[in-house]
């Protein structure tokens, strides 16, 4: 398991929670949802590169 992975994505998490309560508590809400959403889809996108970089790995494995 990639340790790095997991802190990379711990680091994101914090820094989109910290950065959504500044915005909520300065009334833009919009933003802060928005920066949220921003924050998911960096996370989602690197576990889709990690799950393509396992399929590769397997299709490799069994010659596929």
């Amino acid at each position: 398991m990639d340790v790095d992975l997991i802190f990379r994505i711990a680091a994101i998490g914090i820094i989109v929670a910290v950065l959504n309560q500044v915005l909520i508590r300065a009334g833009r809400e919009e933003q802060a949802m928005m920066t949220t959403l921003a924050g998911l889809i960096v996370v989602l996108m690197m576990i889709i590169y990690e799950i393509s970089s396992l399929f590769d790995t397997v299709k490799s494995v069994f010659g596929l």
